[in-house]
C-alpha cells in the first residue's frame, strides 16, 4: 500500500462482559427465541434489531420504545459489543485500512479501496487467510479460524 499516512486511532476494548450474550451474534430467529426465553414477546427482536442495525444504537437506555424493566434486563444479561480498532490508516490515494482487535487477542484487517465510480471493501470472515494478497497482512499469518457471527457483524 503506497504512502501510508501517520493517522492512527487506537481504542481500548474491555472484557467486563463475563457470560453476557452479545446480541450481534443472534439472527432474527435467535433474537426472537432469546426474548421468548426471558418471558417477552418475540416482536421485541424486531425493535432491538432496528435499534442496533438501522439506527446504530448500542446503549439499551436509548432504546426508548422498550420498557425500563426490559432495558435494565438487557443491560444486565446482554451486550452489543463491537470489535476494537487497533489502528486506522489512510494512504494518500484514499485507501483506508483498519486493524481490528478480537477478544481472543487475534487481529483482522478491513480495507476500503476507493475508485472513481465506486469503492471496494475487503471484509474478513476468518482470522488469517489462505490467500496472500500483497496489500493485506492478514494472509501472511496463515489460516487460524472462522470469525463468529458477532465478529463479522461488528
Amino acid at each position: 500500500m503506497p504512502d501510508i499516512s501517520v493517522q492512527v486511532t487506537k481504542t481500548e476494548s474491555s472484557d467486563a462482559s463475563g457470560d453476557q450474550t452479545n446480541l450481534l451474534g443472534l439472527d432474527r430467529e435467535g433474537l426472537e427465541q432469546y426474548f421468548l426465553d426471558i418471558g417477552e414477546k418475540k416482536f421485541r427482536a424486531t425493535q432491538v434489531m432496528k435499534w442496533i442495525h438501522q439506527l446504530g444504537v448500542t446503549d439499551f437506555q436509548d432504546m426508548n420504545n422498550l420498557s425500563k424493566d426490559l432495558r435494565s434486563k438487557l443491560a444486565e444479561n446482554t451486550v452489543i459489543r463491537n470489535l476494537g480498532v487497533a489502528s486506522d490508516l489512510t494512504s494518500r490515494d484514499g485507501t483506508r485500512k483498519w486493524l481490528l482487535r478480537l477478544e481472543d487477542g487475534n487481529h483482522i484487517e478491513t480495507v476500503f479501496i476507493p475508485e472513481d465510480d465506486r469503492g471496494t471493501l475487503c471484509v474478513s470472515s476468518q482470522v488469517g487467510c489462505a490467500l496472500d494478497c500483497s496489500f493485506c497482512s492478514t494472509g501472511r499469518q496463515g489460516f487460524n479460524r472462522n470469525l463468529s457471527t458477532a465478529e463479522i457483524i461488528s
